[in-house]
């Protein structure tokens, strides 16, 4: 069998001497979206930041295309073509958007021009203009915004990307405006892991779904099954979940 682009096993971090994650295991398979869902505090963020290394796992090992990177420093994750656009990240306002992305495209880029280069190429694969490129970041509609953010994300032309919340704001058009760029991304082969609580877009998205609740998997599958599990219902979903669940995954 070909081995997962991404494996977690046993991974368990710590904030102090409080655990956050609890021996979790996950596989990310090349070409795949997989969301990460559970109730705010259940882990999601933080075991995606220790796939990036900050926090570090404590316990467990954590392997990228079959090379141990638990131990490595940040700026060795990224180099190995793995990206990270975090919840609350950061915007520099006073910046044009393609300073902003170019940023972002310095992790993969020899030279000034290069990181130009890729930039721009990024900010064409999530729609965005050259007078857009050109306009400060600070003016951006939350759409164009979160755009720019996944631009950035992609500037240093990733295998593995890491999406915490990169729907969040978003009305329904702009939903349904910003999933087949994600689609596309991921057909251009771009593997995705993507922390999302607007459900009725990740059940479209997704090929697989993984379930943290207090640091621990309680759930991993397609979305039509894991959408139907008790445990998931009870923990994250709610009741009133279960009477539309068939629906949600038709």
């Amino acid at each position: 069998m070909t081995q997962p682009l991404l494996s977690i096993r046993g991974v368990t971090t710590y904030y102090g001497n409080i655990i956050a994650l609890r021996g979790v295991d996950l596989d990310v398979n090349e070409g795949e979206i997989v969301t990460l869902i559970g109730a705010n505090g259940a882990g999601k963020s933080t075991l995606m930041m220790t796939v990036f290394g900050n926090p570090r796992a404590r316990d467990g090992r954590i392997r990228f295309a079959g090379e141990d990177i638990t131990r490595k420093p940040t700026h060795e994750i990224a180099r190995l073509k793995i990206a990270q656009s975090p919840e609350g990240r950061r915007i520099f306002p006073r910046m044009t958007v393609l300073e902003n992305v170019v940023i972002g495209a310095f992790i993969g880029s020899k030279t000034d021009d290069e990181a130009e280069r890729l930039a721009y190429e990024a900010l064409q694969r999530v729609g965005l203009t050259d007078s857009q490129a050109h306009a400060l970041a600070g003016g951006l509609t939350t759409k164009q915004l979160r755009l720019m953010e996944l631009a950035r994300a992609l500037a240093p032309r990733p295998k593995l990307l890491l999406l915490d919340e990169t729907l969040a704001g978003l009305g329904h058009d702009e939903l349904e405006d910003i999933l087949p760029i994600i689609q596309q991304l991921n057909r251009e082969s771009v593997t995705i892991v993507i922390i999302e609580h607007t459900m009725h877009a990740m059940v479209k998205l997704a090929d697989h779904f993984s379930v943290l609740d207090h640091g621990r998997v309680i759930a991993s599958g397609t979305p039509a099954d894991v959408v139907k599990n008790p445990a998931v219902i009870e923990a994250y979903l709610g009741k009133k979940w279960m009477d539309r669940a068939k629906d949600q995954v038709a």
